[in-house]
């Protein structure tokens, strides 16, 4: 295997045929270790509200270990972008992999003991939570160091393939340990961190650009992160639309457990239908380049949201597992190609100095609200019922549809000049990136 050194980044008619991916050593080390990481924290997302709802039978305590586990979105994401910035990113991933261990196995040695603690999980999932958006954000702002610039597609479209492959193995996964055994999630979590930890250890290349100026004022560096994203018209308004529609699937994901519950069927099937959701996502990553060759981004964005405004409406109508399966493998399908798309896209329109800060803001804007929707999704569907709940969600989904057909077109990143290599996209990336004709 080889590693890919900074003289490769720029490739050119001149160059010598890339090595495949797949012979890349370092990015090789890093999309395991990721994936590692990926599969534990689904296998102990999906085992949080299993251990809730079975043991408490309470909505409302798994929403609030819910909005503990997504609370960092809305509280850590800005300042975790500019410390990504600031520091060594792969030593702040090995961090990230210390913390999220001590957590799991914390939650795993207090259920083996026999106690479930609602205080203890809502904060085990909130440092899992918030270690884990250091970790994406580092290992997003790095990978394209480790790979030539003409294979940064094929790096990000690995990348959301690995998650949606985590997703598709670890939430059944998850709930079929959880059925053998209360603490069998969080055991299996722990060792995957350690996995990574093992991984990113072996890692030579480097994560960053060497920082050519020290490090300014903290809260300036945030305010600069937040204006640049906020200054790029199509990333501000997509992201806007994504987040309303990141707080919906929160309040739609806790309401599917309860369906499951109420009809009597057992956790196991949770992760049955996750494992077809995981298979439609799988799917979308691997198909994303043909959807991103046929269609610009901003097509991508308003099919995905009109196609989740026809589905979610269907969640509240069956309690068939078949069914469920289907719609939520939809729904997955369509996240993936969208999540790919636009990965791309941030990528190559974001100076490296910002990436860190850049990935944050989007994810803040994206993400930020997904808390407030488990929080008050748990409590709607306790006292609303399932039913009531999903047609509230999925008539807010078709608002969100409609809006958006006002996004603007999404313009093309510009090719660097020499003298501004290091702060601008990597060559090759004006070609890669997704776009509206």
């Amino acid at each position: 295997m080889t590693t890919a050194p900074s003289a490769q980044r720029a490739t050119g008619p001149e160059s010598e045929p890339l090595a495949p991916l797949r012979h890349n050593r370092d990015f090789v080390l890093l999309w395991v270790g990721a994936a590692a990481t990926a599969l534990g924290t689904r296998v102990s997302g999906i085992a949080y509200p299993l251990l809730v709802i079975w043991t408490t039978g309470s909505a409302s305590s798994a929403g609030m270990v819910g909005f503990a586990a997504l609370l960092p979105n809305l509280l850590v994401q800005m300042h975790a972008g500019a410390l990504v910035d600031r520091f060594d990113r792969r030593r702040m991933m090995i961090l990230c992999d210390l913390g999220s261990l001590l957590a799991t196995g914390a939650v795993a040695a207090a259920v083996v003991a026999g106690h479930v603690w609602i205080w203890l999980l809502m904060a085990a999932t909130f440092v899992q939570g918030s270690l884990a958006i250091f970790y994406r954000l580092a290992e997003r702002a790095g990978v394209r160091h480790l790979v030539p610039a003409a294979q940064l597609p094929k790096a990000l479209s690995a990348n959301e393939a690995r998650t949606q492959a985590a997703g598709l193995f670890g939430q059944p996964g998850g709930s079929v340990l959880y059925a053998v055994g209360r603490s069998a999630p969080f055991l299996l979590a722990t060792a995957a961190h350690a996995v990574s930890l093992c991984s990113l250890l072996m890692i030579r290349g480097k994560f960053q650009d060497e920082r050519r100026q020290p490090p300014g004022n903290l809260t300036e560096e945030l305010r600069e992160g937040l204006a640049w994203t906020w200054g790029q018209r199509f990333l501000r308004c997509g992201m806007l639309l994504i987040s309303g529609s990141n707080l919906l699937f929160q309040v739609l994901s806790l309401a599917l457990i309860l369906i499951i519950k109420n009809h009597g069927s057992s956790a196991a099937l949770v992760g049955v239908i996750t494992a077809v959701s995981g298979l439609g996502g799988m799917f979308g990553a691997l198909t994303g380049s043909w959807w991103i060759r046929r269609a610009g981004l901003r097509t991508l964005l308003i099919g995905g949201s009109v196609g989740w405004a026809l589905l979610m409406p269907l969640v509240g109508l069956t309690g068939n597992p078949l069914l469920l399966g289907a719609i939520f493998l939809g729904a997955a399908l369509i996240g993936s190609v969208t999540n790919v798309a636009g990965g791309i896209y941030q990528v190559a329109v974001t100076p490296d100095r910002l990436q860190g800060r850049v990935g944050a803001a989007m994810g803040l804007i994206a993400t930020g609200a997904s808390s407030l929707g488990t929080f008050a999704g748990g409590f709607a569907l306790q006292h609303f019922g399932t039913t009531t709940t999903v047609f509230g969600v999925a008539s807010l989904m078709g608002l969100i549809a409609l809006a958006s057909f006002l996004l603007p077109a999404a313009p093309l990143p510009e090719r660097p000049g020499p003298a501004e290599e290091g702060d601008t996209a990597p060559a090759g990336a004006a070609d890669a990136a997704p776009h509206d004709d």
